[in-house]
């Protein structure tokens, strides 16, 4: 049996037409059945049986938690005490946390099971799932293609049916361009909403934990068992966002001119982003195009902001602590650079150094300054749009998932990936990818981004429940 929601689980376990322990078996078995799509890098098998066991008794008594039935799976660079994490890198290979993350413990104090820890681009810097220490992940959809990434094996996996829902870590779309890829829903939310204590950090002013799941209602109910204030994170929101407002009419619609009507993006995906706005007029909605004149400045102030946060963060993994030493270096000095050289992947050690770059004396402002500058001013257009219009949509990708290897040779080919998800990121605000149609050549997948209001992330889903009938 395949669920395609948390309700669905708890109908079964309520109806005890099965259990627990059958519904993590099953779960166990697809993952073995597909072990060469490469999405785990670790399967708690013995102990996620342990626990359905524990939580069917919790079930049977009626005082389980809200997420018991939920199988669940977490990305690589989420702490869980006493488990291995690695961040798909060498240099932290066999290093096992001594702490759990905000969100683990909020998931498991609700009685969800954590089945195992999942592939990623290594650090999450990547959009295919390619820079991973253990290897590429495999799209179960075609296993020619990528998954997306940096949460391309919590993407997979959710696709796959090896576990209802997955925790990843979106600093530019790493949550919602693998969800396009694979068909699911991916959501970011409100930077501030979910706790970043016990996620290894890539650049901390655009991290955030999200929900992947493959239904809005499932990526909702997480969010509000993962989301609140955490006294261990300084950045998270004091108060625990708001219940959606109760609308006394449809709300107003704005569409990105430039995204929408670009030739960069797949004549299916434009055809079938404007077919929806075109039922959404029908239904009553004011829809209405904007134009926004930044959208070529977004990547290269984010790739400058987030890797001189990159080089900060990663200087802590240095071979002296913890994680991979090199076993030729000599002294201290060349202990650092023979340990960071071997342990790091081309990709992290690509973003360190331009992000020492744009950092060092002489070239701060001009780059890094600048940035910060032009975030600024996103946040402030940004903010203008949404002065005005409740949601903002556009494709979540140019493109379908792409072959392994199509991108990897050109950097910014690769970065390019992220022209659409990343404004999110830059001013902080939710957003979601929903699946909405298929491209009709090779029958993959690809999704339309909504973006809202700073702190409205449960408006989003509602306004997201209703896209979803409507695109289904």
């Amino acid at each position: 049996m395949v669920f395609h929601s948390l309700k669905e689980v708890q109908s079964e376990l309520s109806s005890k037409s099965l259990s627990l322990k059958n519904v993590v078996s099953q779960y166990l078995q697809n993952i073995e059945a597909r072990m060469n799509l490469n999405a785990f890098i670790e399967v708690w098998g013995d102990e996620a049986l342990a626990q359905a066991e524990l939580i069917q008794q919790k079930i049977d008594n009626g005082t389980a938690g809200k997420l018991a039935g939920m199988v669940i799976a977490i990305k690589d660079n989420i702490c869980y005490k006493n488990h291995k994490v690695s961040a798909s890198s060498k240099i932290l290979e066999g290093f096992e946390s001594l702490y759990s993350a905000t969100v683990v413990e909020r998931i498991l104090a609700e009685d969800a099971i954590i089945i195992g820890r999942l592939n990623c681009d290594e650090f999450a810097m990547g959009s295919s799932n390619e820079t991973s220490y253990y290897g590429a992940v495999k799209n179960p959809l075609n296993e020619n293609c990528v998954p997306g990434g940096s949460s391309g094996g919590a993407s997979a996996a959710v696709a796959a049916d090896f576990c209802l829902a997955a925790l990843g870590s979106d600093t530019g779309g790493s949550i919602r361009q693998p969800a396009s890829f694979t068909g699911i829903v991916g959501m970011k939310p409100t930077y501030g909403a979910v706790s970043r204590y016990g996620l290894i950090a890539y650049a901390s002013s655009f991290d955030q934990i999200g929900p992947m799941t493959k239904c809005v209602e499932d990526a909702e109910v997480l969010l509000q068992v993962i989301g609140g204030p955490d006294a261990y994170d300084s950045t998270t929101l004091l108060e625990a966002l708001p219940a959606a407002a109760v609308r006394a009419s449809k709300p107003k619609i704005a569409y990105l001119k430039e995204a929408v009507e670009s030739e960069a993006v797949h004549p299916e995906i434009r055809d079938r982003i404007n077919s929806i706005l075109d039922k959404l007029k029908s239904e009553g909605y004011t829809v209405e195009s904007i134009s926004f004149p930044y959208l070529d400045y977004m990547v290269p102030a984010y790739y400058v902001l987030t890797t001189a946060e990159a080089s900060s963060n990663l200087a802590r993994f240095d071979g002296i602590n913890y994680g991979y030493r090199s076993k030729d270096a000599k002294g201290i000095d060349e202990t650092y650079r023979k340990s960071r050289t071997e342990g790091f992947g081309r990709e992290v050690k690509r973003r360190i150094l331009l992000g020492s770059f744009v950092l060092s004396s002489g070239y701060i402002d001009a780059y890094y300054g600048t940035g910060q500058r032009v975030r600024r001013v996103l946040q402030e257009k940004t903010k203008a749009i949404f002065d005005q219009y409740d949601f903002l949509l556009s494709p979540t990708c140019t493109d379908v998932a792409f072959e392994f290897g199509a991108k990897s040779k050109d950097p910014i080919s690769m970065y390019m990936q992220d022209i659409f998800t990343v404004h999110a990121n830059l001013t902080g605000n939710p957003a979601i990818s929903i699946p909405c149609g298929k491209e009709s050549t090779t029958g993959l997948p690809f999704g339309l981004q909504v973006t809202a209001r700073h702190k409205e992330d449960s408006d989003l889903f509602a306004f997201s429940k209703s896209l979803e009938a409507l695109v289904s």
